[in-house]
């Protein structure tokens, strides 16, 4: 017959393994827990983003603005912006103060070209730098889009006769 003390000892041995394989199983149980926690809040996150963005699909929007409908100018404004000479392009289409800079270089066609102070003093401006800076920046812009050749720097010639 087994002795108490080894009957005792028997149970203790059964318990620490019982109490071994319950742990094992509650260190699965916490993965598992933790695995399912990161899983839920990545859903509660998608939805409350899902959530914001429906609702701002929701915020009435600007209206749509019919395109501007183009106003026919008859006379170029002064201001304008200068367009790109090309063939068949007069110079009509050029705002007054660029038209009367041309008169004054077609008027000069037998010449070198002028440098911007001679075309201030031609057009009837004072020779004040402000002025002359202002002619030079209008005949640069000429250049620019074809209206004008510079011969030399500061030299502004007719490229095509004016219309």
């Amino acid at each position: 017959m087994p002795s108490v003390m080894g009957m005792l000892e028997a149970r203790e041995s059964a318990a620490r393994v019982r109490v071994e394989e319950l742990r094992a199983e509650a260190d699965r149980v916490r993965a598992e827990l933790a695995e399912a926690e990161a899983v839920l809040e990545r859903r509660v996150v998608a939805l409350v983003e899902l959530a914001e963005v429906l609702a701002a699909g929701a915020v009435p929007q600007e209206p749509v603005r019919p395109a501007p409908v183009p106003v026919e100018v008859k006379e170029p404004v002064a201001g304008s912006v200068v367009p790109e000479w090309c063939e068949g392009v007069t110079a009509q289409v050029l705002a007054p103060e660029y038209r009367r800079l041309l008169a004054v270089l077609e008027a000069n066609s037998g010449g070198e070209g002028l440098r911007a102070k001679d075309l201030a003093a031609r057009l009837g401006l004072e020779l004040v730098p402000a002025k002359v800076e202002g002619v030079r920046v209008k005949a640069k812009r000429l250049v620019a889009r074809g209206w004008l050749a510079e011969d030399r720097p500061g030299l502004f010639i007719l490229r095509c006769p004016a219309e």
